[in-house]
């Protein structure tokens, strides 16, 4: 989809640019379809790469937790006073976020148990439950860029909309925000990358360039190098 379209609506100064949000929503789905298979790869008692995937998988539930909080505190009551019409699609995005929170629960329950020992059948059941997130997950992502996205474009201002982002880079630690840019960036084409590139502030823009982009392809290739060859 191009960057030049809200989901049908014609992108103008006073629309929110809310393709930006689609671009985001990848990375959760990448994530959340690699994680069990990351836990299901680690050794039998190997303690050390599963502190290391344990560590990946807090990050990636940080990061949700944070983009979804910017939602229920910025978008959902927006959209409960300007669209009344759709409070129901609003009240089902907020159950969605609440069976989301539960399957993090039993996530986060089985995450230590697991990196203790690195013990294979505690890394089954968080793999299990890690399935089950990701299946709440998809369900959400995809009624939300399908049916609430195209309401925010409408009821929602540019500023209210840039809060958004701008309360989810807040909550990212600064040392993991040039991995968050490139797991942003990895799917992205190179329409979507130069705007997500353009938006960044000049020093964050040369930080990627010098430094960011190889420490990302880094990264990717150690956590991943299990899966190769599946």
């Amino acid at each position: 989809m191009s960057l030049n379209s809200n989901h049908g609506v014609p992108a103008t100064a006073g629309r929110p640019h809310t393709h930006e949000m689609v671009v985001v929503h990848r990375v959760f789905r990448r994530e959340s379809a690699l994680l069990p298979r990351l836990v299901r790869a680690v050794p039998d008692g190997d303690r050390a790469r599963a502190a290391r995937v344990a560590a990946a998988l807090r990050d990636y539930t940080l990061g949700l937790h944070h983009h979804h909080h910017a939602e229920d505190e910025l978008i959902w009551p927006l959209l409960r006073a300007r669209a009344a019409h759709d409070e129901a699609l609003v009240d089902r995005m907020t159950a969605q976020h609440e069976a989301i929170d539960r399957t993090l629960t039993s996530v986060a329950e089985w995450t230590p148990v697991w990196e203790g020992a690195g013990d294979r059948i505690p890394g089954e059941e968080l793999a299990l439950a890690l399935d089950a997130h990701r299946i709440a997950l998809l369900e959400h992502l995809d009624e939300e860029e399908r049916s609430l996205l195209p309401l925010v474009a409408e009821h929602l201002t540019v500023p209210e909309w840039e809060l958004v982002g701008q309360r989810g880079l807040e909550g990212l630690p600064k040392n993991k925000r040039m991995l968050a840019l490139g797991a942003i960036l990895e799917e992205a084409t190179p329409e979507e990358s130069a705007y997500f590139l353009g938006r960044a502030p000049l020093i964050g823009r040369l930080l990627w360039r010098a430094v960011g982009r190889r420490q990302y392809a880094a990264y990717r290739r150690s956590m991943r190098a299990p899966l190769d060859g599946e």
